[in-house]
């Protein structure tokens, strides 16, 4: 009973510290973005969504990895805790991977830009498009449901400008 406890009172504490880094990033982007814009020079470009968006995943990602490895390292940190530490380690950098790779090839198809986020119920794909045809949607739901164990109905395309 006291392990179960400990190892609640570790995953509570991680996601806790998870949700704080991730408000303070946005937080902290916000004001940075803020002050970018205030002393940006003319020929400077301001960042898109997708840089900026890609920047906050890549931090909240690492911070994620941070916690894990601690979990991993931890003397405290029972086996049962490890053990799952280390599968959401292992599936936190398989997603990394497969939205890098998805990325990559949605692009190939022609479109400016694109992000990919994978959880475990759906993939969530923003085109830097003001419309999409049926015809690339269609291709980018290809790309997804041929590279993931994904569905179409898994899948939601959005696109953005």
């Amino acid at each position: 009973m006291k392990v179960n406890k400990k190892k609640i009172i570790v995953l509570v504490s991680l996601v806790v510290l998870l949700a704080g880094v991730a408000c303070l990033n946005y937080f902290l982007t916000a004001q940075k973005a803020k002050n970018a814009k205030n002393n940006a020079q003319p020929e400077q470009a301001a960042p898109t969504f997708f840089a900026t968006y890609r920047d906050d995943r890549t931090a909240t990602r690492n911070q994620e990895i941070l916690y894990l490895e601690e979990i991993m390292t931890s003397a405290t940190s029972d086996e049962a805790t490890v053990s799952d530490a280390k599968k959401m380690y292992l599936s936190l950098v398989n997603n990394m991977e497969t939205e890098t790779s998805l990325e990559g090839l949605i692009k190939a198809y022609g479109f400016d830009d694109c992000i990919v986020t994978i959880s475990d119920n759906n993939v969530n794909v923003v085109i830097k498009d003001s419309e999409l045809t049926l015809e690339e949607t269609a291709q980018v739901l290809n790309i997804i449901t041929e590279q993931t164990e994904y569905t179409a109905a898994d899948v939601v395309v959005i696109p953005y400008v």
